[in-house]
């Protein structure tokens, strides 16, 4: 049976950290941000993490 390949998708969209989260920044960033009120622009830039039932999905995607 041949090898399971990585979902380059899903893999170009979260990073793992060490302690084994799931990283991965915030859509709605890229542009139309003057209509955007600065605390949400400034909340954009923080980094987010994946909660347990995604992370469980998304890590068969990435690590296969």
């Amino acid at each position: 049976m041949p090898k399971k390949k990585t979902n380059k998708a899903a893999a170009k969209r979260v990073r793992l950290t060490a302690t084994g989260k799931l990283k991965f920044t915030k859509p709605g960033a890229g542009h139309l941000l003057s209509s955007k009120s600065r605390k949400r622009k400034r909340h954009l830039r923080s980094a987010g993490i994946l909660s347990k039932p995604e992370q469980k999905r998304i890590t068969i995607l990435i690590t296969s």
